[in-house]
């Protein structure tokens, strides 16, 4: 399984992924392992320009797999902001950090075009694979 980041998704919707990427992701999601989590809706909701543009992007989104984020997730990811502080990473994203923290409790990965996520994984004890959209850097 896969939780979709707001970087991957955008780029994904511009339509800047390269095609065997694209496929995989497709793949992935007619298989039901792309799925979202709140963190992660908030943001591609907070990058819609209207109202209407919201609902047709949570219309679109609402209709994969969904994760959690519950008591163990927010725990989760104080001790990753914590543990991120003490290797001199305070400032990564709390959003990226909350998504790790979901996938680290779902047992999945992220799909993202996002340094913070290799980050993350590097530093923190939250375990999760760090899946790129297209190599870093390309996009």
């Amino acid at each position: 399984m896969l939780l979709l980041d707001n970087s991957a998704w955008s780029r994904l919707l511009s339509g800047t992924v390269p095609e065997d990427r694209t496929a995989m992701v497709v793949e992935r999601m007619s298989e039901g392992e792309l799925t979202t989590c709140l963190p992660f809706l908030l943001e591609a909701s907070y990058s819609a320009r209207t109202a209407a543009d919201m609902r047709k992007v949570r219309a679109r989104l609402d209709v994969l797999p969904h994760v959690a984020a519950d008591s163990e997730v927010e725990r989760l990811a104080l001790i990753a902001q914590a543990q991120l502080a003490d290797v001199g990473h305070h400032r990564l994203s709390p959003i990226d950090i909350m998504i790790a923290a979901c996938a680290h409790r779902a047992g999945g990965g992220v799909l993202h075009y996002d340094r913070d996520y290799d980050l993350i994984a590097a530093h923190t004890r939250l375990s999760f694979e760090s899946v790129w959209v297209a190599d870093p850097g390309t996009l």
